[in-house]
């Protein structure tokens, strides 16, 4: 049970952050979360384990979190706001990746003893964070642009811009998660893993996708309230 309940902990702390970042930063402290979740999410994927009967990479509450942070922005600051955070986590991938890559072309001091565990980890991130950055973007832009179409599809239909958040806020995560799931699953571990493993993986983490999409809606809910009231971004 200890991964368990360190992944259900996770998930409390992770979102709680996002709304608290929001709280305190508003729009700012949504792009530097995005930081945040972007190189760790990346760093924390290469570790495998078990947990709820199934074998799973880690990473995936830290990419949720990244899909609640641009759904949190498209209800309280637009489209724009929520695509340029889309940007910001490319481009926060391409300046890693490179950064992290020329730690490995100095030359060590004999008194080093880190650069076997800096090799061991970040020798095989350039793929992880090359496919990460190309499904990102896909899977972003994808959640972005569905969820003011549902957006606007129930505001037509039913002449209410609040209603159906639930709605629009699931109907865009949960696809593009899908599609997330299925391009990055086989970009980053095709050849490394089996056939079943890479099965195992996707459908283990497309679960703890579909869970964390719909905890992420009280979220969501609760970042538009602090926006009605002028609570956002207070520091």
């Amino acid at each position: 049970m200890r991964n368990e309940l360190l992944l259900i902990g996770s998930l409390v702390i992770l979102y709680g952050a996002v709304l608290l970042w929001y709280r305190l930063f508003g729009r700012t402290g949504m792009y530097s979360f995005t930081v945040f979740a972007t190189i760790t999410a990346n760093i924390e994927a290469l570790l495998l384990v078990d947990a709820f009967g199934m074998e799973m990479t880690l990473g995936n509450i830290l990419f949720a979190t990244t899909f609640l942070v641009t759904d949190i922005l498209s209800e309280t600051e637009g489209k724009k706001a929520a695509n340029r955070a889309v940007i910001v986590g490319i481009a926060t991938s391409i300046l890693f990746i490179l950064v992290s890559q020329s730690w490995m072309l100095y030359q060590v001091s004999p008194n080093d003893f880190v650069r076997p565990a800096i090799v061991s980890v970040f020798s095989n991130t350039p793929r992880m964070m090359l496919a990460s950055l190309a499904v990102y973007a896909v899977a972003q832009v994808f959640d972005v642009w569905m969820y003011h179409f549902w957006w606007k599809l129930t505001t037509k239909k039913y002449g209410d811009s609040r209603r159906f958040l639930w709605l629009r806020n699931n109907g865009s995560t949960l696809l593009s998660q899908l599609l997330n799931t299925v391009l990055f699953t086989a970009f980053a571990f095709w050849g490394i893993h089996d056939m079943p493993t890479l099965i195992s993986i996707a459908l283990s983490s497309y679960i703890i996708f579909v869970v964390t999409s719909l905890a992420d809606t009280p979220v969501v809910y609760l970042a538009r309230r602090l926006k009605e009231q002028g609570k956002d971004g207070i520091l």
